[in-house]
């Protein structure tokens, strides 16, 4: 989500400095911003008069009039036109929550007249009603109320103590407590920022190689896009209409594989070179009674967690109804922490309805957007685009995970699924996946499921991938200063190629992604 200034927790824009050079503005963006806005206003006020005093049915207008300009315009260029200014309106800083649903009302009035501004409520108002979107706010409070109520400091100290007396112990000590924080959050920017408070100076004062340390918060905390209760999931199932329960059940094993490469890749690095890890002390190792007295402050947000996943994968309970426990069930254990009050449970809230707010925002501005390019025959000029190609079905698939990648490179999540998967969902569901290489191939109605946990694990890719990716900034606004931001982007490398390795590993065995939901809800 968009919350990187927010979870960020103080990072903020570098005060001007003193002198005759402060107050000045450093580029012309400023003057062009303005200068730009003034001339929409301008032209906004035009057409407003136009609207209210002049007869849409003649020709005559008030000085002029930008209705249907682009009428005649072909869908190659208006798709320049369109995803260009998406493009440099994003480079000026606006939201995307705002600026995709503008610009789908601008175009709107450019290629045809402002009767097609009815376009609007008719996509918006079957999201607006829709159920399934009703957990997003709940899991996100379910988050929050943990966060404040200060368990997951707990739980990566329950951790970093069973870990510590390993070579590498603290960084596979990250990834698992991100394992099972994704489990309670799903979303990344929580996971990450708050692994990069507690346990990034834990591994620096132990001399662990910043790559390691570094690049095993951010791939740690990425797992929160795959692993349930996911938000993008949610999401992604409301556009695909699909089953929200099935894309959860089809995401454990992909993401379990993925926590586990990035394990095994810290104790091989380890064991070649311990100095990259160095194991605890002795007189700082925890004896085995304090252990498992450690697992009691860890047995009451385990039992919520498996209790919330449990009445989902078990059929007993919608993933909304789960929610519902979940936020309930986060309630009671701050209660028995003795964290519930009413500071935590008012951040909590006020954490949840900016996150919530940001989140339906974007959805309502993007599919007003995608809405139109797809009524003004996007969806069939894509396709021509990538079936023109003339590859086979495994190369239109790696086509669009570039794609996806590149993307994520600059835009929110929320926003690439509403941009990119309704257009890419028709071009898969009409290709035959037989398998490669003699390996098993995909039964056509599994194939939206596997393509769901396959595009939720290339978005994992996304936020760990330079120059942009939003992973990379999270844990640039809480690492100490000395450290440079080209060390973190080296930091992210060796794990973004392990989730390439993993996307193809998926790709390749898609029964890592099916064999679960068909043995939870059948064949």
């Amino acid at each position: 989500m968009s919350e990187t200034r927010v979870q960020g927790g103080g990072t903020q824009e570098p005060r001007a400095a003193s002198g005759s050079g402060a107050g000045k503005p450093r580029l012309p963006l400023g003057w062009l911003t303005g200068i730009a806005t003034v001339a929409l206003g301008l032209v906004v006020l035009v057409e407003a008069i136009n609207i209210a005093l002049y007869d849409p049915w003649t020709d005559e207008v008030f000085l002029f009039s930008l209705v249907g300009v682009l009428a005649d315009v072909k869908i190659g260029t208006l798709s320049v036109l369109m995803f260009g200014s998406l493009l440099v309106l994003l480079a000026f800083g606006l939201p995307l929550a705002f600026v995709t649903g503008s610009l789908g009302a601008v175009f709107m009035v450019l290629v045809g007249d402002e009767a097609m501004l009815n376009i609007i409520p008719t996509r918006i108002f079957p999201l607006m009603t829709n159920y399934q979107l009703s957990a997003i706010p709940l899991f996100i409070f379910m988050a929050s109320m943990l966060e404040k109520a200060g368990l997951i400091d707990e739980m990566f100290e329950v951790v970093y103590k069973w870990m510590g007396g390993f070579h590498g112990g603290l960084a596979a000590a990250t990834i698992i407590a991100s394992t099972v924080l994704a489990a309670m959050v799903g979303v990344i920017g929580a996971a990450v920022v708050t692994m990069g408070i507690i346990a990034l100076p834990a591994m620096l004062k132990r001399n662990y190689d910043p790559k390691i340390a570094m690049g095993s918060i951010m791939a740690g905390g990425t797992l929160g896009i795959l692993i349930p209760p996911s938000i993008l999931a949610i999401i992604y199932a409301v556009v695909a209409q699909q089953s929200v329960g099935e894309l959860y059940v089809g995401s454990v094993l992909p993401g379990l594989l993925l926590s586990g490469m990035y394990i095994a890749y810290i104790a091989i690095r380890c064991a070649i070179d311990p100095k990259k890890g160095p194991a605890l002390p002795v007189a700082e190792r925890a004896s085995f009674g304090e252990k498992l007295r450690l697992l009691r402050r860890m047995l009451a947000p385990i039992i919520l967690v498996v209790l919330v996943l449990g009445v989902i994968f078990s059929g007993a309970a919608t993933p909304v109804e789960a929610a519902a426990i979940g936020s309930f069930g986060a309630m009671v254990v701050a209660a028995l922490h003795g964290r519930l009050t009413w500071l935590s449970l008012r951040d909590a809230t006020i954490g949840t309805m900016k996150a919530t707010a940001m989140v339906l925002w974007i959805i309502f501005g993007a599919t007003v957007f995608v809405g139109f390019y797809i009524l003004r025959g996007g969806q069939d000029f894509v396709t021509d685009l990538i079936m023109g190609m003339g590859l086979d079905p495994y190369g239109v698939l790696i086509l669009m995970n570039i794609i996806l990648v590149f993307l994520g490179m600059f835009l929110d999540w929320v926003g690439i699924l509403l941009l990119a998967v309704p257009i890419f969902i028709p071009i898969i569901q009409a290709l035959t996946f037989d398998g490669v290489m003699g390996l098993p191939g995909v039964s056509p109605e599994d194939l939206m499921l596997w393509f769901g946990v396959i595009y939720l694990v290339n978005m994992q890719m996304s936020f760990l991938s330079p120059p942009f990716g939003y992973a990379l900034f999270y844990l640039r606004g809480v690492a100490p200063k000395e450290i440079p931001t080209s060390s973190i982007f080296k930091a992210s490398l060796a794990f973004l190629a392990l989730q390439v390795v993993g996307l193809a590993v998926i790709i390749l065995f898609p029964e890592i992604a099916l064999w679960l939901p068909r043995l939870v809800y059948g064949p």
